[in-house]
């Protein structure tokens, strides 16, 4: 049995693995050869990995985007990691299991991948911040066992989670999960390890794909990762590199939730900290995700009027129902009644209220996923419109760590400061996703890999 280390580098594409930044990542793609990965739409992080780690489509695992409306419960949530909301009876045998079976007595590690608390492998990691009674988030990560976060904590230190999101989002949470991921190979030496890298997440949304901020931050990611490579040569072991999406230029974005607002058919909750969306007693809202939206609509005779609203917005490029959705393999009672894709260059922000009329909820300028009923990129910027905003913040966490209540809001509502984006099939397969691995581990004849049969070999 040869074992098997999978690096999942989020965001790489056929273009920069050939940019000349990318050293490490060019030379296993001539050793093994370069096949484009066909991720499905959406192409968003939580979706493809279902795909990828179950082998179906989100028809038949579910996560059907990175978040979505939980109609049962009337609220909206983002980034769960229970591997129980794709396999909800059992019955989806992951990568991981598979592995399992074929070989039972090699464990398995998953590190960092998504649908990890709990996780199907033996051995687990993932970011699991602590959240203090007096409103303090402090770093850390969820293992299984416990006593691998222990050992890894007090060899590398603290997971640094404010380097892995947020305005200071950078190569020192990929360097952790680097490390971290050499220290159970050597230590547990699971079979099967799948490591999540990160970093190219963040400047090519901050700034796009073509500058270079995205050559400096592919040379940092091709240093990291080819550590791991490097231990898979020596080890004699098989090592596959996927990603899960391109991530290309933007130049603007679209506001459905607004437009809805508008039309009275989203409603809001005018609390004490600003309003909150109200989506059990909306009509109509949008759950907003990069270059796709679900759109929940509560009676069926308004469909019609709010496939109009929407489909006639400036960059919006389709809106789908019915029989398009399960074209797309999104037939699942998860999904909106529609589906809206944005146009190439653009995305859909998550803003909700009308600032005429409604009370900005004190979260909007803040780090907050699990807060904000969408994704919000612009989490990854500080308002440039504000001066001294790294005194303020600064000033800010000393009062903190005095013990004095105070909310870091350094984050711009200007949807125009993103420069990248994806969620969208690629226009061109040189700017999505790639499958770079050993011929044995591909799933067949082609140039093309579809994301449900990316692991298909593996077990």
């Amino acid at each position: 049995m040869r074992r098997v280390l999978v690096l999942n580098l989020a965001g790489l594409t056929p273009r920069l693995a050939a940019s000349g930044a990318m050293p490490s990542v060019a030379a296993h793609a001539r050793r093994h050869g370069l096949r484009h990965l066909a991720p499905g739409v959406p192409a968003v992080t939580c979706s493809v990995q279902a795909s990828m780690l179950f082998g179906v489509p989100p028809s038949a695992h579910g996560a059907v985007a990175n978040g979505w409306y939980f109609r049962d419960l009337a609220e909206v949530w983002l980034w769960r990691q229970s591997v129980r909301l794709v396999d909800q009876e059992g019955r989806l045998p992951s990568v991981f299991t598979r592995w399992g079976r074929a070989h039972p007595d090699s464990p398995s590690a998953q590190l960092f991948w998504w649908w990890n608390l709990p996780s199907h492998a033996d051995l687990s990691l993932t970011p699991r911040p602590t959240y203090w009674a007096d409103g303090r988030k402090g770093p850390d990560v969820h293992a299984h066992p416990t006593s691998l976060r222990e050992r890894l904590q007090a060899r590398l230190g603290d997971f640094p989670l404010f380097e892995f999101w947020g305005p200071r989002a950078g190569i020192a949470s990929t360097r952790w999960i680097a490390e971290a991921a050499l220290d159970v190979l050597q230590t547990e030496k699971p079979g099967l390890t799948m490591v999540y890298l990160p970093h190219l997440d963040y400047d090519l949304q901050r700034f796009g794909p073509d500058g270079p901020e995205a050559a400096r931050a592919a040379g940092e990611l091709d240093r990291e990762a080819a550590k791991l490579l490097a231990w898979a040569e020596a080890e004699d072991a098989d090592a596959l590199i996927v990603s899960e999406y391109g991530i290309t230029a933007a130049r603007g974005a679209v506001e459905p939730n607004r437009v809805l607002r508008a039309a009275d058919l989203l409603a809001v909750h005018p609390a004490r900290n600003g309003a909150l969306l109200d989506p059990g007693n909306s009509r109509a809202f949008a759950v907003c995700d990069h270059q796709c939206a679900h759109v929940y609509v509560r009676d069926a005779q308004d469909v019609p009027r709010v496939r109009e609203i929407l489909g006639g917005l400036d960059g919006v490029e389709r809106v789908l129902a019915g029989r398009e959705l399960a074209e797309l393999g999104l037939n699942h009672a998860r999904s909106g009644e529609l589906f809206l894709i944005a146009a190439p260059d653009r995305w859909f922000a998550y803003p909700y209220w009308d600032p005429a009329r409604d009370q900005e909820p004190d979260f909007a300028r803040t780090v907050d996923i699990h807060r904000k009923p969408g994704y919000d990129p612009c989490e990854l910027l500080l308002d440039p419109a504000r001066p001294l905003l790294q005194a303020r913040l600064a000033a800010k966490l000393l009062a903190k760590k005095l013990g004095f209540r105070t909310r870091f809001d350094p984050v711009s509502l200007d949807p125009a400061l993103v420069r990248g984006t994806h969620g969208r099939a690629p226009a061109q397969p040189e700017d999505g996703p790639v499958w770079i691995g050993p011929e044995r581990l591909a799933p067949g004849p082609g140039t093309t890999v579809a994301a449900t049969a990316a692991l298909a070999r593996i077990a």
